[in-house]
């Protein structure tokens, strides 16, 4: 954590870089940095808070405010008018979370103990939410395709009717998972989990949260400035670096909660981390993305290209498949990160 710490510097770095107009690749790179640090200590007291808290609360906060970093890099952006990038990013957050955060966290549990075990509610509930979520993706897709709207116009006013309508999935989820259903998400299976008094008082994590929040969505203005140079300069379409680079910049704070969760086999808390988070991008992250865009007057929809449709269909099955047994080892998590480096192969030639 000490590290974590070190790396804040590049915060006023890249602030101060940008004010006296440093060259737009340097610009991205330090403030790209600076974010990883902010996330994971937004990470940090978001677990502080959630120790307080049962698995089921404490996953749906962890994958809230794990969010928070992308989805203030994605309103920024969408402010900006730079719509393709914000729509690259959902679909990366989404990959990002199945396959790159859930991945790494199996490995690492799985290295520890051989076998770790998770509630079967939380699996089977899990599984269909997300195909839920995959659904809303796949219509608004659909649509656009068979639908004959150049312009779009259609497809945009048919997305800002769809989006209350995932965000009300979302809302239904938690109800679900908090209240009605809360006893069959209460317990964690298998071994053990090794319990950790929280390192801070909820007063104090709470007050780092919110410094840590500001201090991203500074940066975030800072990060997404320099975004359209830095790409021609990188090489790399704005699409990868959507897809790809953002969401593991900002996907830090789950990266590092949900691989704390499984080296204490707390897996029930990691999954709803990793899942929870996706869950959460579908069905409330980008609806609120496409109502924000009526807000900024940027015509954002859910209609994602047939690439990342399919994508993240493929990581839908692929995570339900892991998680169907209710158990899970090292080696699923490295299946899991195989996926997601043939899927990052592919956008980058995409």
């Amino acid at each position: 954590m000490r590290f974590l710490y070190a790396l804040l510097v590049f915060a006023p770095v890249a602030i101060a870089a940008r004010f006296f107009g440093a060259p737009p690749i340097a610009v991205f790179i330090l403030s790209a940095l600076a974010i990883i640090p902010l996330s994971g200590v937004l990470g940090a007291a978001t677990e502080s808070v959630a120790e307080h808290t049962s698995p089921a609360i404490g996953g749906v906060l962890s994958a809230t405010m794990g969010n928070l970093a992308e989805l203030i890099i994605a309103a920024v952006a969408l402010r900006a008018g730079l719509i393709d990038l914000v729509k690259a990013s959902i679909t990366g957050s989404i990959l990002g979370n199945l396959l790159l955060v859930l991945g790494v966290a199996l490995l690492a549990g799985g290295l520890k103990y051989k076998e770790q075990k998770f509630s079967r509610s939380l699996a089977g509930s899990s599984s269909t939410v997300l195909l839920i979520a995959v659904f809303g993706l796949v219509v608004p897709a659909l649509f656009h395709g068979v639908h004959p709207d150049p312009q779009r116009v259609a497809t945009v006013r048919m997305s800002h009717y769809v989006a209350p309508l995932l965000i009300a999935g979302y809302v239904a989820w938690l109800a679900f998972s908090l209240w009605t259903h809360s006893s069959d998400f209460a317990s964690e299976k298998g071994s053990p989990a090794v319990t950790v008094a929280p390192k801070w008082s909820s007063k104090k994590a709470v007050i780092v949260l919110l410094l840590s929040a500001a201090g991203i969505g500074v940066v975030a203005e800072v990060l997404v400035s320099a975004t359209e140079e830095a790409v021609k300069v990188l090489g790399l379409s704005e699409f990868f670096v959507g897809l790809i680079l953002i969401p593991i910049i900002g996907n830090a704070a789950e990266n590092s909660s949900a691989i704390l969760m499984a080296l204490r086999n707390r897996m029930d808390l990691a999954l709803n981390i990793a899942i929870g988070s996706s869950i959460q991008v579908a069905l409330l992250i980008a609806p609120l993305l496409v109502l924000l865009g009526m807000f900024f007057h940027q015509p954002m929809d859910l209609a994602f290209t047939t690439m990342e449709v399919a994508s993240i269909a493929l990581a839908v099955l692929v995570t339900s498949s892991v998680i169907r047994d209710a158990e899970t080892n090292w080696l699923e998590g490295a299946l899991l990160l195989l996926a997601y480096s043939v899927l990052g192969v592919a956008f980058f030639f995409f």
